[in-house]
């Protein structure tokens, strides 16, 4: 109940003050497992994608999102709460694969279960390099991966901006992505590289993004 009036709350804000183009959302099965792999720039593509997915769409997000105690840091603290998202420690280098189990639980509950392979927005709106988490995901727990491409988010809270801007948003969503009857008698690190470059591919050929060869690492703290 929380979770649909909340929805229905920040459709009617993202509606009025977004405009969002939404393509191919028929590509999202209603029901199901299911991975959404997005390319990432801004921290507002956590709530785009989420409202412009006819289903519940979860997210994993750093723990220090709920932490915040400002004023500016409620509107985000109620979102990620209301959406179920799921806190994680992304700062310690052991977690990442605890990261993955959490992730796989999410999926395995029957929720989508949404991705940044990127690892880390792009502060260039280039697309960096596939990090290998989506495919293992994807082939460990046996779902397929909706590529999807977000366009102008980078606008509506750049890096730095603590206040959402009214900028028009677009989101493209490729058709779904079957791996493991492909990749079945492939090394397991062969293909999760593979896998995950397949969808990297598909999320450029949705966003138009200058490619980049090297992976997005994150600026240290301060």
């Amino acid at each position: 109940m929380i979770y649909r009036l909340s929805r229905l709350v920040c459709l009617a804000l993202l509606h009025l003050g977004w405009r969002p183009t939404i393509e191919g959302r028929e590509h999202i099965p209603a029901d199901g497992l299911l991975i959404v792999a997005s390319n990432h720039l801004s921290f507002i593509d956590s709530i785009v994608i989420p409202l412009a997915v006819p289903r519940k769409v979860v997210f994993l997000a750093k723990a220090e999102y709920w932490e915040g105690r400002s004023p500016a840091a409620w509107p985000r603290r109620l979102f990620f709460a209301a959406f179920e998202a799921v806190p994680v420690q992304r700062a310690q280098a052991e977690d990442a694969q605890a990261s993955l189990d959490l992730a796989r639980g999410v999926i395995e509950r029957g929720d989508a279960f949404g991705i940044y392979p990127e690892g880390t927005r792009s502060r260039d709106g280039r697309l960096y390099r596939g990090r290998t988490g989506v495919a293992w995901l994807a082939l460990t727990a046996g779902v397929p991966v909706v590529p999807v491409a977000l366009e102008g988010t980078q606008h509506i809270q750049p890096v730095g901006a603590r206040i959402p801007r009214i900028r028009k948003v677009t989101v493209r969503f490729g058709a779904p992505m079957e791996f493991n009857e492909r990749y079945a008698s492939v090394p397991a690190g062969k293909a999760r590289r593979m896998v995950t470059d397949e969808v990297m591919d598909a999320i450029h050929a949705l966003s138009g993004q200058v490619r980049a060869q090297e992976y997005n690492e994150r600026r240290p703290a301060g």
